[in-house]
């Protein structure tokens, strides 16, 4: 037989309504709360109690609630907080927090505000515990943006960056150069010892990339045997160069696979970035990749760096046969 609700004022039915609602707000992880803006005392449900891991109906102030928030976190709040009090407009914010035991938590917060006489008397809003929810939004960002078998950032990601120099001011600007790395003979690698050894070194490669340029703003694999690297601002021609031969070093250290010693080589296309780059990014790219193709042509295992001639751009260092077995 299906229970009906009884008229809402029955004291019956509005119990049994309180119960339906805990349960929802208990499964939803979410709690409401109140301020007081004349005093800061705050007024909580359980379900928020529960999100900091504070014990139900204790005493709770703002001013250590507030520290509970990470920093940017924090004073994203305290801006939004003060802007919704002077204009009335409510805010939603994913905030991060840190639990009374120290668990880091992502909590949505949302907030209106009470007026009274034309004046602002109380904030009151939701804290919905989000963690899970972030966790699953993270790694569907890191499928997008990553590439399966090195974990670096993919094309994508790496285009992205690219792009995101239209329209900056030359102080914000943080890139100082884009260096293409292309093994070569790696079609060899993988024709003779089969594609796992070819993901083998492709995978140590990144490895060694992130070892040496770790600074970098973005180190990417941008397709089969291609990575790309921003290197990142303020770094002058020299320091570039010393960087990137230190890298290629790194590189060309055989890769082990299945008791077999695969010797690798890299050519090495850069661009220095120059104000035009803002204007239009995609020559920062194309640039490189004609300074890649340069090293290509001279030989392979070297790095040319675009717009230079030839005896002042010309670097690398030779590492034997294009690929053994041992």
């Amino acid at each position: 037989m299906t229970e009906s609700l009884a008229p809402i004022g029955n004291m019956t039915s509005l119990a049994r309504l309180k119960r339906i609602y805990d349960q929802a707000t208990r499964l939803a992880r979410i709690g409401a709360w109140e301020c007081d803006l004349a005093t800061e005392a705050l007024t909580w449900t359980d379900g928020v109690y529960d999100l900091f891991d504070l014990p139900r109906s204790s005493e709770v102030r703002r001013a250590a609630i507030v520290d509970l928030y990470e920093d940017e976190s924090r004073r994203q709040m305290e801006r939004l907080r003060a802007e919704a009090i002077r204009t009335g407009r409510s805010f939603t914010l994913d905030a991060r927090i840190r639990t009374r035991h120290g668990a880091s938590r992502w909590m949505r917060l949302t907030a209106d505000v009470v007026y009274e006489h034309d004046r602002p008397v109380r904030i009151f809003g939701a804290k919905q515990d989000i963690t899970d929810e972030k966790a699953r939004w993270d790694r569907l960002k890191q499928q997008a943006e990553r590439d399966s078998l090195t974990g670096l950032a993919n094309r994508r990601l790496f285009e992205t960056r690219c792009h995101d120099l239209t329209g900056a001011e030359p102080g914000d600007v943080s890139v100082a150069a884009l260096a293409l790395i292309d093994l070569d003979d790696f079609k060899e690698i993988n024709d003779g010892l089969g594609h796992s050894a070819g993901d083998e070194c492709l995978r140590q490669v990144a490895e060694r990339l992130t070892r040496a340029l770790g600074d970098a703003l973005v180190v990417a694999r941008i397709g089969g045997d291609e990575f790309a690297v921003l290197l990142r601002a303020p770094l002058g021609r020299t320091q570039i160069l010393a960087m990137l031969q230190r890298a290629q070093r790194g590189l060309c250290r055989p890769v082990l696979w299945r008791d077999r010693s695969i010797e690798v080589r890299a050519s090495v296309g850069v661009t220095i970035l120059k104000a035009s780059h803002r204007r239009d990014p995609s020559r920062l790219l194309e640039e490189a990749d004609r300074a890649l193709y340069a090293a290509k042509a001279a030989g392979r295992n070297l790095i040319r760096v675009f717009g230079e001639d030839r005896d002042d751009c010309m670097t690398g260092i030779a590492v034997g046969a294009r690929a053994a077995v041992g």
